[in-house]
C-alpha cells in the first residue's frame, strides 16, 4: 500500500512528517527532534526522517513494504539552502527509496504557503537562524545564502542572545550603557552578574546554545530599556532589509504584496518588534500587507506537494484543517507558526 504524499518540516529546533492520502486526509502526523543537516549532517539528517517515517507508516497502518512509501515526498528543511546542498540531499533521499517522487527545498517555501492560498509573496523566518525566500506571481525566486556571519546574516536565537550576554557585560564594567539586561540576563540562568555568566559559559558549565534562549529576555526588558529596544530594533531593521531586497528583486514593491513572517523569534504578541517591522516596511512600499502565519509549516509543506500533485481546493482545505488540529493537539496554548 502507498499514499500520496510524504510532507516535512525539518528545522533546527524540531521535526514534523505527515502522511497525506489523495483527497487530503491526514494519515499520520510525527513530530521528532532537529534534523537540519546543517547541525546533524546529511545521513544524520535523513536517519532523523527515517525513524519519523517508520513510525507514521505504522501509525497510518501502512504494511511493511519493499516498494515506495509514497508517491511524493516534499522535503522542506532548514539547513538546505545552497543548489549543491538541494542536490545532494535530493540524491541522498532518492537512495532511501521512500517515494517515487521528491522534491527538496529550504523550510522557507512552507512558511509562504502556509501563509497564503495565492502561491506567491515573500516570507521571513526567524527562529534558529534568519532567512527569507520570495515568489513572483510569474514563478520567480528571490532567495539567500543564509549560512550565517560569512553571508551577512545576523537576527536568529543565538545572534540576539549573544547581543543581550555582550550588552550585559559591558553594561558591568562600564565600557557600555547601563541596561536592565545586567541583571535580567544573568538571573535568567540563576546568576547574580555577566562575570559570572562569562565564565559559567566560558568553563563549560553553561553550553554556548544556551545563548539561543535569550530572545525572550530582551523582548520583556525593551518595553522599559534603551539598550534592550535597540537590539530589537536590530532585528527589525535585518527583517526589513530581507524582505526589503526580496521585492526589489522581484519588482514588488509597487504591488500588493503579503510579507508572512515566521519562527519562534516573530510569534505574535511582541507588539514593540511588530510595529518597528510594519514600519520599516511602510517605507518600502505602500501595498505591502505584514502578517504572521496562521498555520505551522507542515502546513505548507503538505499544500506544496498537494499543489504539485494536483490536488483540487477541497483536498487543500482538508489538509490544512486536519494539519492545524493535530499540530494544535500537539502544542496546546502555543502559537502555530512555531
Amino acid at each position: 500500500m502507498s499514499v500520496a504524499l510524504m510532507a516535512v518540516d525539518g528545522g533546527a529546533t524540531k521535526t514534523d512528517l505527515a502522511l497525506v492520502a489523495a483527497d487530503g486526509s491526514l494519515l499520520a502526523l510525527e513530530r521528532g527532534p532537529m534534523s537540519s543537516p546543517h547541525y546533524l549532517g546529511l545521513e544524520g539528517s535523513l536517519d532523523v526522517l527515517a525513524s519519523l517515517l517508520e513510525h507514521a507508516a505504522g501509525e497510518a497502518g501502512l504494511p511493511p513494504d519493499d516498494g515506495p512509501v509514497t508517491e511524493l515526498a516534499e522535503l522542506l528543511m532548514a539547513g538546505v539552502d545552497l543548489p549543491s546542498e538541494v542536490k545532494d540531499f535530493h540524491a541522498a533521499v532518492g537512495a532511501r527509496g521512500w517515494s517515487s517522487r521528491t522534491i527538496v527545498d529550504n523550510d522557507t517555501f512552507a512558511i509562504l504557503r502556509a501563509g497564503t492560498e495565492q502561491g506567491w509573496g515573500v516570507a521571513v523566518v526567524c527562529g534558529t537562524g534568519i532567512n527569507c525566500v520570495g515568489v513572483a506571481p510569474d514563478g520567480r525566486h528571490a532567495r539567500f545564502p543564509a549560512l550565517g556571519t560569512i553571508t551577512g546574516d545576523w537576527g536568529g536565537g543565538y545572534d540576539v542572545g549573544a547581543a543581550a550576554v555582550s550588552a550585559a557585560a559591558r553594561s558591568e564594567d562600564g565600557r557600555g550603557d547601563k541596561t536592565t539586561l545586567e541583571q535580567a540576563v544573568p538571573s535568567y540562568f540563576g546568576l547574580a552578574t555577566p562575570t559570572e555568566l562569562a565564565e559559567a559559559i566560558h568553563h563549560d558549565q553553561i553550553a554556548h546554545r544556551r545563548i539561543g534562549e535569550l530572545p525572550p529576555v530582551v523582548f520583556a526588558e525593551a518595553a522599559r530599556d534603551q539598550v534592550a529596544a535597540a537590539i530589537v530594533q536590530h532585528l527589525a531593521d535585518e527583517v526589513v532589509a530581507l524582505a526589503r531586497v526580496a521585492l526589489e528583486r522581484l519588482d514588488l514593491t509597487h504591488e500588493p504584496v503579503e510579507i508572512l513572517l515566521g519562527g519562534g523569534l516573530l510569534r505574535p504578541g511582541n507588539g514593540t518588534l511588530e510595529a518597528a517591522i510594519e514600519t520599516g516596511l511602510s517605507a518600502v512600499g505602500d501595498a505591502i500587507t505584514v502578517r504572521n502565519t496562521e498555520s505551522p509549516p507542515i502546513v505548507g509543506a503538505a499544500l506544496l506537494g498537494l499543489d504539485e500533485l494536483g490536488a483540487g481546493a477541497e483536498a487543500q482545505e482538508r489538509v490544512r484543517r486536519e494539519l492545524d488540529a493535530a499540530v494544535a493537539a500537539l502544542e496546546p496554548g502555543k502559537p502555530a507558526d512555531g
